[in-house]
């Protein structure tokens, strides 16, 4: 596969799967009244999320990206 179009597949996938957990996350702390649409805690949750899935993304990169012989 053309190294770019594999970097940016892998991207693809863990914002998609960002953007799930996060989602998922959100819903069950809205649904609970953690904290209200619209505010600071919503944003937190996103970005914690955010941070480990960038986190996770670079550790495991050289699993993913690596050159096929």
């Amino acid at each position: 596969m053309n190294p770019t179009l594999k970097g940016v597949s892998y991207v693809s996938v863990w914002v998609m799967l960002w953007g799930t957990a996060a989602s998922l996350a959100d819903f069950v702390l809205l649904d609970r009244g953690v904290y209200d649409a619209g505010t600071s805690g919503q944003a937190i949750t996103f970005a914690a999320y955010g941070i480990a899935a960038v986190v996770l993304a670079v550790r495991l990169a050289g699993r993913f990206l690596k050159s096929e012989p």
